[in-house]
């Protein structure tokens, strides 16, 4: 029973990948095919081809290659930062309820902002560079993270931390022994989402921004260039693929942490 679900769980994720690259290789073929047939003007569409050697080109850019470096550490500073803020603000709003009914009203205000819109005030107070992209990255991670760990400790098994308690363990331990375990799948989910929305954000800021470096500053300069559509999507395809590669990795990192949780689960099903 279980090599037969471990190998129809390998091959269902092949399966994944493998509509993924058809997904993939079908776009390339239709975007080429309406560029080169015609239909659509190439100074607005180049054809894929095009801007795939673009994108292969600029791997061997050393300056554009400095530009996803400064993109990539404010995006690892920001998400490191927010973590670090998130999880334990989430265990004290989860588990204590006097705190999370007093910090309500301020956690619903602040969470719909959308951090584009403090792009302005927080350029004015810190400047330009890393210290005001990592402020965003870090604003706009933080609540993926802190309503997963949220709601993952609400959906913890009462019973279980309530014959922990009646076994004479202090709530620490109760946390440590059963509400966090649970709750790391919840935490893991919140981390890749947050982990999306700050790429996005840290490469939204620098093109808004309009100075500095990074792989926002790349993608909004290249409107200026000669070729500028070609460079344009070019950056965008590299941020789709540092996208793509960030959750694939944390995926990986997911499955092999709490590999546990989803044995559990299926021997639960």
């Amino acid at each position: 029973m279980t090599v037969q679900s471990g190998r129809s769980r390998r091959l269902t994720r092949s399966g994944r990948w493998l509509r993924g690259a058809v997904g993939i290789a079908v776009l390339f073929a239709v975007s080429e095919a309406v560029t080169r047939a015609g239909i659509v003007d190439r100074s607005y569409l180049p054809p894929a081809s095009s801007i795939i050697g673009r994108a292969a080109e600029l791997a061997g850019d050393s300056a554009f290659l400095g530009q996803v470096r400064h993109t990539m550490t404010a995006w690892a500073m920001g998400m490191g930062i927010a973590l670090a803020i998130a999880v334990p603000l989430g265990l004290i709003l989860g588990t204590v309820p006097v705190i999370s009914t007093a910090s309500r009203a301020i956690v619903e205000f602040l969470r719909p902002i959308p951090s584009v819109a403090l792009i302005p005030l927080v350029e004015l107070l810190l400047g330009s560079g890393y210290e005001t992209e990592v402020t965003l990255v870090v604003y706009a991670s933080v609540w993926p993270i802190l309503f997963n760990t949220i709601y993952g400790l609400q959906d913890v098994d009462p019973v279980a931390k309530d014959t922990l308690y009646a076994f004479g363990f202090r709530k620490v331990e109760v946390i440590g022994r059963v509400s966090l375990p649970s709750a790391a799948p919840f935490i893991a989910t919140g981390i890749r989402l947050a982990a999306a929305v700050a790429l996005i954000v840290s490469i939204g800021s620098e093109i808004i921004s309009g100075f500095g470096s990074g792989l926002g500053i790349f993608i909004g300069q290249a409107q200026n260039t000669i070729d500028g559509t070609r460079d344009v999507l070019a950056g965008t395809v590299w941020a789709g693929c540092l996208g793509l590669l960030i959750n694939a990795l944390l995926q990986l990192a997911e499955n092999r942490l709490l590999g546990w949780e989803r044995s559990r689960t299926e021997a639960a099903s």
